[in-house]
């Protein structure tokens, strides 16, 4: 894959999977942790709608998208916040919505539209310079949001009652980083696509949170992991001709599955090893 990156849309497509990898290991451990995937999951979905506007009224897709992701991001976190007993009914809906409302605008918007299907199941190949400018200032954003921040995201994702005795805004900082999450998933969506950007964003995370005994060290570790997926999935799409975000995604899930593999090899080599040295397994 050198050789390929004296090509423009090769050098674009490597800094769009570093710079994804950013994103998906830090915001990424935000919505493991917190439990957030679903909801994630209904922002990206309900962001097909902006797709639609952008399409029907012919503005930049980034405009329509981000618009549209920020304002389900946001009604859903009010929703969540209010009414957690009926948030996931709340979340569907607007997911659904968001979906419906995506493909009737392109239903009545003329002409056949070639490249929807990038947005679907994403074209790293094709992400333009204008977008690693947005994501390398999305990624700065999210760098110094995160260390500003660290200590009451810790607070939150572990215990936010606890975090509101001790005076953290829990709320301000809960939408701060739903924002960054909408945000995130928009520019993700050039990667993966819109099917399977959540998968991007919640597989490392988990794969490093098994290993982590910290939220720092977690983030750092889904980052690396992301750009393994990443570059990995690249440079076999693009030596066998073959849909970049699928590949991507199909590598994150072989490591996805290694690790199990890995989880079940360490289990029964201390459950072995504790019998052979007499100690009961449920001690092991």
């Amino acid at each position: 894959m050198i050789e390929a990156l004296q090509f423009e849309f090769m050098r674009n497509a490597v800094a769009a999977a570093l710079l994804a990898s950013l994103l998906c290991g830090i915001i990424g451990s935000f919505v493991v942790v917190n439990r957030l995937v679903f909801l994630a999951g209904g922002i990206a979905h309900a962001a097909y709608g902006g797709i639609g506007i952008a399409f029907f009224f012919g503005i930049p897709y980034m405009y329509g998208t981000i618009g549209v992701a920020l304002t389900a991001a946001i009604l859903m976190t009010a929703v969540a916040i209010k009414a957690k007993n009926r948030s996931d009914t709340f979340i569907g809906v607007l997911w659904a919505v968001g979906m419906a409302t995506g493909v009737i605008l392109l239903d009545f918007t003329p002409g056949y539209h070639t490249d929807l299907m990038s947005y679907l199941f994403g074209s790293i190949l094709a992400v333009p310079t204008a977008d690693i400018v947005w994501m390398c200032a999305l990624g700065a954003a999210t760098l110094v949001l995160t260390l500003l921040f660290y200590r009451d995201i810790l607070a939150i994702s572990y215990d936010a009652e606890f975090a509101r005795l001790r005076g953290v805004p829990v709320n301000t900082v809960y939408f701060l980083f739903i924002v960054l999450v909408a945000v995130s998933i928009v520019f993700i969506i050039r990667v993966a696509g819109l099917i399977l950007v959540i998968a991007l964003l919640t597989i490392p995370p988990y794969i490093a949170e098994k290993y982590a005994r910290s939220l720092m060290t977690m983030m750092i570790l889904a980052v690396i992991l992301a750009v393994v997926f990443n570059l990995t999935g690249l440079w076999l799409s693009y030596n066998h001709d073959l849909t970049s975000g699928a590949t991507i995604i199909l590598v994150a899930a072989a490591g996805f599955f290694l690790s199990f593999l890995l989880d079940f090899v360490l289990f029964t080599f201390r459950k072995n090893h504790s019998h052979k040295n007499g100690i009961p397994p449920e001690k092991a």
